[in-house]
């Protein structure tokens, strides 16, 4: 075959975007309903800010683009996703308890794209159902690469086996679009962004990376990841939109270079590589190997302390007393900072997971919630989440997760 006869190949990454309407909306509307609303009504903002990614093959192409949806309650959207592009199966409810036909249709053309002669290179499955878990298990075998766009928790091994997650408040900073510029929400590992800090190309760097290396410097230790993540957003707000194009801090800490390692274990560590290692981590009082350490490894709570979940919840119902209130996003960043600021650190991650618990035992979130009430509903979602996962304890080791859960705040 010569040269001219050879297919013509369009830059970018060959992608595939399937879509539980139903699933992520939902998940929205319990942490920002108006982001829930931007989500159903104009899908092209967002999904034009994952296709982005500079020039050439650092952008995607959606070959193909699917929602899945139940017409019976949602059929009013149908129309704005159409118009942005998106090929709308309808999954009305089958069964007497309501459930629609959304895991078994997307699950089948999910696998015809694998197959055809389309070479779809990355698969974005937005949802948090870990029922596509096993789908996901399929395009990594077949050396495909897989993002999840989640709306609420994920389980932990959904988000090990995809390669990227996109974390609920980052697709709700993606919806409010807090940013002029293209949101690079994504960034595949086969092309990877690396800042000019992180190559040495600037002779001068960012005030954010000024200020993070002269800390891990000076600190006596690896540092909690989220009072560095406190530190360089002070010194760079604009940060707190995607971080830099990277989505997540994790993702921009990792591309300094200049010897700043990061570890996203027991909510995130950030060291200085020439004085320190991974073996010099840190680990918390109470959570020594024991039956705390057997949730948070079975289980996606965080590994936090008593004291930084009591914190958590302390400053969590000082937020909520606010005039005007807060959304859950807004409200997530200020919990971390007061955290920070209280000297118990913790991830905004942790928080959201937090928020998002308190979210399925339908808490509401009032003024006049207490931290008592708070700790009470997280304690029962964590407890439902051991018994889910078929952690058996004694009444003592029982008692033990409820006080370390709580932060104390509950008695018995």
């Amino acid at each position: 075959m010569t040269e001219a006869l050879l297919p013509f190949r369009r830059p970018g990454v060959r992608a595939a975007m399937f879509v539980d309407f139903d699933n992520v909306f939902t998940g929205l509307q319990a942490l920002d309903p108006l982001a829930a609303k931007r989500f159903a009504e104009d899908p092209k903002h967002w999904a034009d800010a994952l296709s982005a990614g500079g020039t050439g093959e650092s952008t995607r192409r959606f070959l193909i683009r699917n929602c899945y949806l139940n017409p019976t309650v949602y059929s009013k959207y149908r129309t704005y996703w159409t118009r942005a592009g998106f090929r709308v199966i309808d999954c009305p409810s089958l069964t007497q308890q309501g459930k629609s036909s959304t895991d078994i249709n997307l699950v089948l053309d999910a696998m015809d794209a694998l197959s055809g002669s389309g070479g779809i290179e990355e698969f974005f499955i937005a949802s948090a159902d870990a029922d596509f878990t096993s789908l996901i298990q399929r395009f990594r075998a077949a050396d495909r690469m897989t993002t999840v766009i989640a709306a609420g928790a994920v389980a932990f091994a959904y988000r090990e086996m995809a390669d990227h997650v996109v974390e609920s408040h980052d697709f709700v900073a993606i919806l409010n679009g807090t940013t002029g510029e293209p949101i690079h929400a994504v960034t595949s590992s086969k092309q990877p962004q690396v800042t000019a800090a992180a190559k040495g190309k600037s002779k001068a760097a960012p005030p954010a990376v000024r200020e993070v290396l002269e800390f891990i410097r000076a600190a006596p230790g690896p540092v909690v990841g989220a009072m560095v993540a406190h530190r360089a957003l002070t010194a760079d707000p604009s940060l707190k939109t995607d971080w830099g194009g990277f989505g997540k801090f994790g993702t921009w800490i990792c591309n300094i270079g200049k010897d700043v390692e990061y570890s996203a274990a027991r909510g995130g560590w950030v060291w200085d590589a020439k004085r320190f290692s991974s073996e010099d981590l840190p680990v918390p009082a109470d959570l020594q190997p024991g039956v705390e350490e057997r949730v948070t490894r079975v289980t996606d709570v965080p590994a936090l302390s008593a004291a930084q979940f009591r914190q958590i919840f302390q400053a969590m119902a000082e937020r909520l007393r606010e005039d005007p209130p807060l959304n859950r996003t807004e409200l997530s960043r200020h919990v971390r900072d007061d955290c920070v600021n209280a000297g118990q650190p913790v991830s905004r991650s942790a928080v959201s997971f937090v928020l998002q618990s308190l979210a399925y035992v339908n808490f509401q979130l009032s003024d006049r919630a207490t931290s008592a009430e708070l700790a009470a509903a997280w304690t029962a979602n964590v407890e439902e989440l051991c018994r889910v996962a078929l952690l058996e304890f004694d009444a003592a080791e029982k008692l033990a997760v409820r006080r370390w859960a709580s932060g104390r705040l509950l008695d018995s």
